[in-house]
């Protein structure tokens, strides 16, 4: 224990240099005394020890570990301890390694291949240290992608010296001159060839690696051929997932016209399934290729209709000129050419069906039987116009095919309730995970599983809970000296550490006697979460406890059953207990309505305050819902265009009988949160109010990949009337900027869609408001109508939509709007398949324009849709 000590005292100085003497110095004996002691001190000190005192104690103990243990697994261990996760290696890394020199070789072999074991791709702590073992001590380099992700980062950061002559060996490396510690390098030697192949190449920054490649090849140390095998071997073996950046290198390696004709196949196959940078450069090629007279008619055919079942716009395009240029070079690929274009008719955009049917008019009197006949087969999909133009040129008679059959719309799931917490153990479980501070039913959990076992099982809980609390360090509970952060993560602890250790608790309490606090949100819905954790606390200081949480939810949606609430309100009663006020406010906020006689009569018979206030909440039927009215505010300037904030003003009750906690629910604030998916939870019958909350924060996150839009889908599953507030929040949600956060406001428009609850009206006023006002994106909301329909929700998308189309269609001699021309395509295929017959002076007005204009056809095409009669015409 003397030898500890020493050690001890030394790294609690962060004296680097004496914990190196003294632990050298230790005999075999004394060593073993230090390593006994090294992981509960680490345990315990990195958490309660500050920041600055632990940033100091790292080196010296990771230095005492390195010495003091006895075996490469032992050692491994020891280094990538979560709790060094932030031990500044590069600045300790010589040490580590002068002290592991006297290892024998194979120890230190060993050490490394278990080291290289434990390197993932996304945290590549120690991978310094790795590399260093591996190049001293020769053993095989590893085939682990993160140690060669590692390796290719290493590679990217270092200059490009000047190549030298050498000796050269394999495919790529083949090609390269030996050169000072690069060509010296093992790891080069052993990697250089696998660039291409890592799997986690992605994690690296490609364009650093593109550069990185580039000067290798200019330099002579990389076969540019063999690079250029290996660049189209990756991009065809990713796909749909090809790395864009390595489009770009291709480029720059400017394959000849040879070269690219030994690759045509390939370029064939990465037009059919790579992105669209992707599909440039093999288009460029084969394009290149058939210039020249080089590429077959076989895969000509091949590419065309490869290039014609691409959604993108901007391929089809180039598609359409590239056959118009290769039939006037070479007469007999008309027939390709027309069998291409027949694919293309099947795009959903007018303007493409347009130019297609032009080229395939113009080339009809050189169409043989086969294409003619894949033309007139197709035709029949196009609006009326189109086909007309078709059937005159192709031998009369098409007839327009029936509308595609509407798919059953399909209610999306409702959130689910998670089994209530088992036992004491699996309730700390839950709680030192950490993650329930992301899910809201997880938090619902640990606080109503605290207030159980605190009453069923105390003693079993307390022992669970005491590795979790100990050492006592009031920073975990938002103490700061001079201020208190109150999130939920330190709320919800507070209240675990006053049932374990209330001695602890009551000494925070009495400290926090003055002291500035610092809300993480201020958003009253946050509020009211934390509050009903933080009113915990009191109960089990003072030693009554409280036995069952009035407000857990029973269902996933957040609403609770009365039943179960008269339960809870019954066991207070019985057990003489007073119920929390947040508590009940919450719980009384997720009953839903209307109430039954029965449950009303039962709640009569309640004689706590809390069991009255409960029976009069319920004879009165809850809370009204209040209409909501909202406006937009602009102000400061960011890219020209200035902030926009939306203001929601729901109409405050006039009773003065409503419990604190619930009139505090219609001050209405602005920011940021993350945890707007709790939200709805609290006010599961009073959707409107929930929103008007949102409506203040979904603004701040329409760029980021947070995941709060989610909050839009569990919003939908509540129940209470449905407003301007909604269809705000609603559209916020559908101009995203990410396509993954505007997929939660299409679950929320079809969950809607499903139950006849779209606010059609107000979604058009909102849409329209926010889009005329710059505030939106309207092509983004386009996007989620049109998954809509294809989901099944044409009817309630052709409602909106007809309601944005007066506001936002121009007017005589205006300009259209960006995405003026998506909305009436978005209106045509909705309205196809709902069969809709509607008045459309707006969508009349602009088809009547002369042009040709995207706009116009797409107006055209609507007014032929909607305004149609039954029976389609034919030639």
């Amino acid at each position: 224990m003397d030898a500890w000590a020493d050690v001890r005292k030394l790294v609690r100085a962060g004296d680097v240099f004496g914990t190196i003497r003294v632990v050298t110095e230790l005999d075999a004996a004394g060593r073993k005394a230090v390593a006994a002691e090294l992981p509960a001190y680490v345990t315990g000190e990195a958490r309660a020890a500050g920041w600055e005192s632990w940033d100091r104690q790292m080196t010296p103990l990771v230095l005492a570990g390195v010495v003091c243990l006895g075996g490469p697994a032992a050692v491994a261990s020891w280094l990538f301890r979560r709790e060094f996760r932030w031990w500044r290696e590069a600045e300790a890394a010589e040490r580590v390694l002068e002290l592991l020199g006297g290892r024998p070789v194979a120890w230190r072999a060993d050490l490394a291949r278990r080291m290289c074991g434990r390197l993932r791709v996304q945290e590549l702590r120690r991978w310094g240290l790795a590399a260093r073992l591996v190049r001293e001590t020769g053993i095989e380099p590893p085939g682990d992608d993160a140690f060669m992700v590692g390796w290719l980062r290493e590679l990217c950061s270092e200059p490009i010296r000047e190549p030298v002559e050498g000796l050269t060996a394999g495919p790529i490396a083949g090609a390269i001159k030996k050169l000072g510690q690069v060509a010296d390098d093992p790891l080069f030697a052993a990697y250089v060839d696998r660039i291409f192949e890592i799997d986690a190449l992605a994690e690296t920054d490609l364009w650093q690696v593109v550069e990185t490649v580039v000067r290798l090849v200019d330099t002579g140390r990389l076969d540019r051929v063999a690079v250029l095998d290996a660049v189209v071997g990756r991009l065809l073996r990713d796909g749909p997932g090809a790395l864009v950046p390595l489009a770009g290198l291709h480029d720059r390696l400017d394959p000849d016209i040879d070269e690219a004709y030994a690759r045509a196949g390939d370029y064939a196959r990465l037009l059919s399934a790579g992105p669209v940078a992707v599909a440039d450069l093999a288009l460029a090629q084969l394009r290149r290729l058939e210039e020249a007279g080089r590429l077959e008619e076989e895969l000509f055919a091949e590419v065309m209709r490869a290039l014609a079942f691409r959604p993108e716009k901007k391929l089809l395009r180039a598609a359409m000129s590239w056959a118009g240029d290769a039939v006037l070079r070479d007469a007999g690929r008309t027939g390709t050419v027309l069998e291409a274009l027949a694919l293309i008719f099947a795009q959903d955009t007018l303007a493409l069906q347009d130019r297609a049917v032009r080229l395939a008019v113009k080339l009809a009197p050189r169409a043989g039987q086969a294409a003619r006949e894949a033309v007139r087969q197709a035709a029949t999909e196009l609006p009326d116009e189109l086909r007309e133009r078709v059937s005159a040129a192709f031998g009369g008679g098409i007839a327009a095919a029936e509308a595609p059959a509407a798919l059953p719309l399909i209610l999306p799931a409702a959130p689910s309730m998670p089994p209530p917490v088992a036992s004491p153990g699996e309730l700390v479980e839950v709680l030192t995970a950490g993650r329930w501070a992301q899910d809201v039913h997880a938090f619902e959990r640990l606080l109503a599983g605290l207030a159980e076992w605190s009453h069923r099982a105390p003693d079993e809980l307390r022992e669970a809970l005491r590795p979790w609390w100990y050492p006592f360090n009031p920073s975990w509970y938002g103490h700061h000296g001079s201020e208190i952060h109150e999130g939920l993560i330190q709320a919800v602890s507070r209240a675990f550490l006053a049932f374990a250790a209330p001695e602890h608790s009551i000494s925070l309490t009495l400290a926090a006697s003055g002291t500035r606090r610092r809300p993480a949100s201020p958003g009253p819905l946050d509020r009211l979460y934390l509050r009903r954790a933080l009113e915990l606390v009191t109960p089990f200081e003072e030693g009554t406890g409280y036995p069952v949480l009035l407000a857990t939810p029973t269902s996933g949606t957040g609403h609770l059953d009365p039943a179960t609430l008269l339960d809870r309100l019954e066991a207070l009663e019985t057990e003489g207990v007073r119920a929390l006020p947040a508590d009940l406010a919450q719980a009384l906020l997720r009953l839903p309505r209307p109430f039954s006689e029965p449950e009303v009569e039962r709640a009569g018979r309640l004689t706590s305050d809390a069991g009255r206030e409960c029976g009069a909440w319920m004879r009165s039927g809850g809370l009204a819902d209040p209409p909501v009215s909202m406006s937009v505010r602009r102000w400061g300037r960011y890219n020209q265009a200035g902030w926009h904030l939306l203001e929601a003003e729901p109409e405050i009750p006039a009773s003065d009988g409503l419990p604190e906690e619930i009139r505090a629910l219609f001050e209405m604030r602005s920011g940021h949160s993350y945890t707007l998916t709790w939200w709805p939870l609290a006010l599961p019958g009073h959707r409107e109010l929930a929103a008007a909350h949102l409506t203040g924060y979904l603004p701040s996150s329409m760029e980021s990949s947070d995941g709060q839009t989610r909050a839009l889908a569990v919003l939908a599953h509540g129940d209470g009337p449905l407003g301007l507030a909604t269809a705000y929040a609603m559209a916020c949600g559908m101009s995203h900027e990410k396509t993954t956060e505007r997929a939660a406001a299409t679950d929320a428009f079809l969950t809607l869609a499903a139950r006849g609850e779209v606010p059609a009206r107000e979604l058009g006023e909102a849409v329209t408001d926010l889009v005329t006002q710059e505030f939106i994106r309207l092509n983004r909301v386009v996007s989620v109508l049109d998954d809509a329909t294809q989901a099944g929700a044409h009817e309630a998308v052709w409602a909106v939509i007809t309601h944005l189309l007066p506001g936002l269609l121009p007017k005589e001699g205006e300009r259209p709007r960006a995405g003026a021309a998506d909305l009436l395509a978005a209106g045509a295929r909705a309205a196809r398949i709902a069969g809709a017959r509607a008045d459309l002076p707006e969508v009349a007005v602009v088809a009547a324009r002369k042009g040709s204009s995207r706009l116009v056809l797409e107006a055209r095409r609507l007014i032929g849709i909607a305004d149609a009669s039954p029976q389609k015409s034919t030639m």
